[in-house]
């Protein structure tokens, strides 16, 4: 059975002799009870926290919001680092290549381990974090991705093969942590406020995707050597990890909407997820976060490379034969990531606020014109690649701050379709499938293709930029279907938005 605690006040329990009280908070709550039998449908059930709606008010903050903020401060600056660390191996790409002498799909591969990893234990994090101290699970993320992290950067040329083992491992720590900082933000705030914090906590994926292209590449040509990027986050990691321990509090579950009180749940792995398989709004958005993360995932990895190539073919540059290699589109692309998901994010958020009430399934429409107006952007920025780089940045930023207006509302989405008490379970099921079928995938496919039309080929000719050309053109069509996914969210999102914010009658 699956059993949802709540805190009322005492005289409603002296009304109600008869209830089975419990005290988890050293605070009298009723118990309400439903069976599985009924099928969990997810619109009978969820406690009427008033923090689901956008214009929610407590009369007292379940945290104070100093210490929240300070919190939030925190778990930012990690998810800077993680998306840093994740995009520095991108931005010093064509070094790795030249050092350890791989083709294109090989070097994809180190993306696709990582995310494999992360995608595999995602899910058991998100168990751990609806049913364990979530503070302590991401401290012992966050130390094991520190170490092997800075582990990476002292492989030998020979040992290709451990570079990726510790790739795969830095997965583990970033699984701890996307799949539990998003739900302690959740408890900490309500309403518009808790919009906002996430909006903050999300813009930084952009941020510091952008700040990975660029310190990789700036720290790699500043010492002399590769190595030296992948050591620069583990190194700001551990004052993530000191700030952490001791300014991240670990908030009772649904805290920001019972004052601090806290939701409690009794249910098995299985019943949440048959949970969330009900919910056609959380089943339809993770099918769009899925498209995105595709779509973003080949070309933040590919993109540096691909402009590089594009250049060498307009006789702007020579062609790199030995590492260090030129990182100016590493540095200029990791800008344009920065500038754009700041900019893409607040947009986001900013229309989500302004149509919500207006329009009630206005979350999802947002995401959909973003993937549907990114895909002729990109296509553009593929094809005008090889006459003009500016031209080309100019459609890549286009299409990224249409992409990048996803970040936020997606979250929010989750948040307001999804109980407290589930929402990590909801996390991880969205990050595993998402990147199983999404980032996972994509650079390896994108390469593999590069690779097969190359061998395909004369030798005459160099086909390794018009090879990456036509791979990445499966990125535009990912976009427009990844946008049919959240018009289909749109039509169910008001009616599960509603079935959340019911009162569980006893």
């Amino acid at each position: 059975s699956y059993i949802l605690h709540f805190p009322v006040k005492k005289e409603l329990l002296a009304m109600e002799p008869k209830a089975s009280v419990t005290s988890p908070q050293d605070r009298p709550i009723p118990r309400w009870s439903l069976s599985s039998s009924s099928g969990l449908h997810y619109g009978s059930f969820v406690n009427s926290l008033s923090s689901l709606t956008p214009n929610a008010v407590d009369d007292k903050p379940a945290t104070p919001p100093r210490r929240a903020y300070i919190a939030v401060a925190v778990l930012c600056y990690i998810n800077l680092l993680n998306y840093m660390e994740r995009y520095t191996i991108a931005g010093v790409l064509t070094d790795i290549q030249k050092f350890f002498v791989v083709s294109d799909s090989t070097a994809a591969l180190l993306q696709t381990v990582f995310i494999c990893s992360f995608l595999l234990l995602a899910p058991l994090f998100g168990y751990l974090g609806d049913r364990y101290n979530r503070k302590y699970i991401m401290i012992g993320g966050l130390s094991v991705w520190l170490v092997t992290a800075a582990g990476s950067s002292f492989v030998t040329e020979s040992l290709f093969w451990l570079l990726m083992l510790l790739r795969a491992m830095v997965g583990i720590g970033e699984a701890s942590y996307s799949t539990i900082a998003p739900t302690i933000i959740a408890d900490l705030f309500t309403g518009a406020q808790r919009s906002v914090m996430i909006c903050v906590f999300y813009i930084f994926i952009p941020v510091g995707s952008g700040l990975g292209y660029i310190t990789g590449a700036g720290i790699a040509t500043f010492t002399g050597d590769w190595r030296w990027a992948l050591r620069i986050t583990p190194i700001l990691g551990v004052v993530g990890l000191v700030l952490l321990v001791f300014l991240c509090p670990n908030p009772p579950r649904g805290a920001a909407e019972t004052h601090g009180e806290g939701v409690t749940a009794q249910s098995s792995y299985l019943e949440d997820v048959k949970y969330l398989l009900k919910n056609k709004s959380y089943v339809w958005s993770s099918l769009g976060v899925t498209a995105t993360a595709f779509l973003t995932g080949a070309l933040a990895f590919w993109t540096p490379t691909f402009l590089s190539r594009a250049q060498v073919t307009q006789g702007l540059r020579p062609a790199c034969i030995k590492e260090p290699c030129d990182p100016t589109d590493s540095y200029i692309f990791g800008g344009v990531t920065v500038v754009t998901g700041i900019l893409g994010g607040c947009l986001g958020t900013v229309l989500s606020r302004w149509f919500r009430d207006k329009v009630p399934n206005a979350d999802p429409l947002i995401c959909a014109v973003g993937l549907l107006g990114s895909a002729p952007c990109l296509f553009i920025a593929i094809f005008v690649a090889s006459a003009s780089i500016p031209a080309t940045y100019v459609f890549i930023f286009l299409g990224e701050v249409l992409i990048s207006l996803n970040w936020a509302v997606l979250a929010d989405i989750l948040l307001y379709v999804v109980i407290p008490t589930r929402r990590s379970t909801a996390e991880a099921l969205q990050i595993t499938v998402g990147h199983l079928l999404g980032d996972a995938g994509s650079p390896y496919l994108v390469g593999a293709i590069s690779d097969a039309i190359i061998k395909s080929k004369s030798e005459t000719r160099d086909w390794s930029f018009p090879s990456l050309k036509y791979s990445l053109l499966v990125c535009p069509f990912v976009g427009i279907v990844g946008g049919l996914f959240f018009l289909m969210t749109a039509l169910y999102i008001t009616e599960d938005r509603k079935s959340a914010m019911r009162l569980v009658e006893g």
